[in-house]
């Protein structure tokens, strides 16, 4: 029986979603290459990264506190899982880059000389995002847990719990500050309007705190450091996007 030929139309689409599927495995293969290579060079100053990082608790801990380790490998596995964090903050720009190319061989000409600016502007807000969150939020926030111990207690915090806690407040501070491109460019795109934005500021408000509660640890204190910068930087975003809104005849 003799085939039935192929639809140029189907074909021409199944050759656009092969090659999109070896673009996006070259481009995965090359974030995750970036990825690995600062990782191991890294990785010999692990426990030089862990006491880096672990700065902001050490200063805030009572005289004659220390930070702990309830697990046997917690001594050496703690210090390497910082150092791949600390590695995969360095290469964020790169990982972005290879998204931005992934995706803009898809964009109309015109919209691609937006898009960097955009790749370039997210890059920067999630720097800020964690360095707020690490040199601002952590310090006060260890400080306040360590003065409201109740007295006879002696604080002393296991070092994997410890990490686990600043890489969720860096991440969600870091996540967070995308607020202000998220805004410009539903804006941009037509998909909500500046006046609509404006009008929703109560239901921002208590989203901005839902949120903080779902980025943090399960505390008031940690969802309030987040929610109000978040709530700032969408006022700060508002005034920003009329120069992006659509233009009406």
């Amino acid at each position: 029986m003799a085939e039935l030929p192929l639809n140029p139309d189907v074909r021409r689409l199944g050759k656009s979603l092969l090659a999109a599927a070896y673009e996006l495995r070259s481009r995965l293969f090359k974030a995750i290459a970036a990825l690995l290579a600062v990782f191991i060079a890294l990785a010999p100053f692990q426990n030089a990264i862990f006491t880096r990082v672990a700065t902001p608790i050490m200063k805030a801990l009572p005289l004659g506190s220390s930070l702990i380790s309830k697990q046997v490998a917690g001594p050496f596995v703690t210090p390497l899982k910082a150092t791949f964090w600390l590695a995969l903050f360095a290469t964020m720009p790169i990982m972005l880059y290879q998204l931005w190319k992934l995706v803009d061989q898809w964009l109309p000409v015109n919209a691609r000389r937006i898009a960097l600016p955009f790749v370039v502007a997210s890059v920067v807000l999630f720097y800020v995002g964690v360095s707020f969150a690490y040199f601002g939020v952590l310090p006060m926030a260890f400080g306040f847990f360590a003065t409201a111990a109740p007295k006879g207690v002696k604080v002393m915090t296991d070092i994997n719990s410890f990490l686990d806690f600043t890489i969720s407040m860096m991440l969600g501070f870091g996540f967070a500050f995308q607020v202000p491109i998220a805004i410009v460019i539903a804006v941009w795109t037509g998909l909500v309007s500046r006046a609509s934005l404006a009008r929703s500021r109560p239901y921002v408000f208590l989203g901005v705190f839902v949120v903080g509660a779902v980025l943090t640890p399960p505390d008031v204190f940690s969802q309030t450091l987040l929610a109000l910068p978040m709530y700032a930087l969408f006022e700060g975003a508002l005034l920003f996007a009329g120069r992006f809104a659509p233009k009406r005849e």
